[in-house]
């Protein structure tokens, strides 16, 4: 993420943006020199799991070890609880848990863990879309171009637009937020998909909105694009946004 700032610094054109894009590079300095967030929004902590499959987890409840973590993890780390227990009465639950756990099983012996914290701006600016077959490609654009012009300043960009094409309704969404676990710039195993992630890529940043909403050619700094077989009358498109502040860590067991 601190090389696209860099990169997309150097060829803003914008003096807003420029200076925008200045400040979110000393800002990502002072975090990891002080080891403090670079933004006050900790997130939701979004967790994938590889489980292998010949993985036996004993001594205990393998989820309530994540949430515990989690909750260590936010308390030492003085990091901002922002979950609320119940979705409509808003009582915050203290330590940041429950976690949303994603779990895949997956061939061998090793377990691997992503958490991928989630802040509130930019995921309340994602969208997902039953498109009908016959929208195909450009409907697709369509969609994308419309959630980033929406969203407009609210997730902070420079952003990273993760999409999802196919699977159903859920599937689309998720496909959305592994998308946003890629590197950078890391394009699509998929010719086409590749294309199509430059394509919207150069679309967005026609958009204008620029860093932090006040103008300029750097709106997103990477589109990724992830895609799953789907019905023959389907064509769901999920868009989830990630704000600069990208925060993945991994490990593997």
């Amino acid at each position: 993420m601190l090389d696209g700032l860099q990169k997309a610094y150097e060829q803003e054109i914008s003096p807003n943006g420029k200076e925008i894009i200045r400040q979110l590079l000393m800002n990502a300095g002072i975090a990891r020199e002080e080891r403090v967030p670079m933004c006050q929004d900790t997130g939701c902590a979004v967790v994938f799991v590889d489980l292998g499959q010949d993985v036996r987890i004993v001594g205990g409840d393998f989820y309530e070890a994540i949430n515990e973590g989690v909750r260590k993890g936010y308390k030492e780390g003085y990091l901002r609880k922002s979950i609320v227990s119940h979705p409509l009465e808003r009582k915050n639950t203290g330590d940041n848990t429950p976690a949303v756990i994603h779990t895949k099983i997956v061939p061998g012996e090793n377990l691997r863990i992503t958490v991928a914290p989630k802040g509130g701006g930019s995921e309340n600016m994602s969208a997902v879309k039953m498109l009908k077959p016959s929208e195909g490609v450009e409907g697709v654009k369509k969609f994308v171009l419309e959630v980033v012009k929406a969203a407009g300043p609210d997730p902070c960009p420079p952003v990273v637009v993760g999409v999802g094409i196919g699977g159903t309704f859920e599937k689309a969404a998720l496909l959305a937020k592994e998308a946003l676990l890629r590197d950078l710039g890391e394009k699509s195993k998929h010719p086409d998909i590749a294309k199509l992630e430059e394509e919207i890529l150069t679309e967005v940043n026609k958009l204008g909105i620029g860093p932090q909403g006040l103008g300029g050619r750097t709106t997103a700094l990477a589109v990724h694009i992830e895609i799953f077989a789907a019905h023959i009358a389907s064509l769901p498109v999920a868009v989830n946004i990630n704000c600069h502040a990208a925060r993945h860590k991994e490990i593997v067991l």
